[in-house]
């Protein structure tokens, strides 16, 4: 009897791709940065400058409000003293007057009697002028400019990367069946090369 069915197995099929571990080095760039700073030249200058104060030379010409009432305050604090002893002083005179002698005459010519003595004028000042100098003075500063460097230096990284399997299946597993055997007649008559059975004895 001939065989009618053939049956193929297919094996699967795969691909093993395997990455081996290893170190990678990473650089960083090394960066210089420069910044400048500007220097300049500066200059001062001060003039010669002369202070005059004046004020008490134009005091003793003319005083002032406050001067004035101390000062005349003074002078008749000294007129009541030189009336006080020029009338003491004729008060002696009267007692000790002899008959017939002209004590009041003596004392008329001496109220009027030309003053004697040095005379101030009264527009003249009596104090000086205070004077205060100071000298020029000149002052030069020259900065230079400024170079400021940055640098950072590149550093390098390692890194550790892990090996790996990678599989890929490129045929999959699969069973064929074929049937090899010749057309089936229904009924068996039917087949062109139908032979009947002897079934005789």
């Amino acid at each position: 009897m001939n065989q009618l069915i053939k049956i193929t197995t297919v094996p699967i099929q795969y691909e093993l791709k395997i990455n081996s571990a290893r170190y990678e080095r990473r650089s960083s760039q090394a960066e210089l940065e420069i910044r400048r700073n500007k220097g300049g030249l500066s200059i001062k200058s001060r003039p010669v400058k002369l202070n005059l104060d004046s004020s008490a030379a134009r005091s003793s010409v003319v005083p002032t409000t406050t001067q004035s009432v101390s000062q005349t305050a003074q002078k008749g604090i000294e007129a009541a003293y030189n009336a006080t002893a020029q009338l003491a002083q004729e008060g002696q005179l009267l007692l000790k007057a002899d008959i017939g002698e002209d004590v009041i005459g003596q004392i008329m010519q001496q109220r009027n009697a030309a003053p004697t003595g040095e005379f101030q004028l009264g527009f003249t000042p009596s104090e000086p002028v205070d004077i205060d100098y100071q000298a020029p003075d000149l002052t030069i500063n020259y900065e230079m400019d400024k170079l400021n460097f940055d640098l950072k230096v590149a550093n390098g990284n390692f890194e550790f990367i892990p090996g790996d399997i990678e599989m890929s299946i490129t045929q999959h597993p699969d069973v064929l069946i074929e049937y090899i055997g010749g057309p089936i007649y229904v009924p068996p008559s039917a087949d062109p090369n139908y032979e009947p059975l002897d079934v005789r004895a």
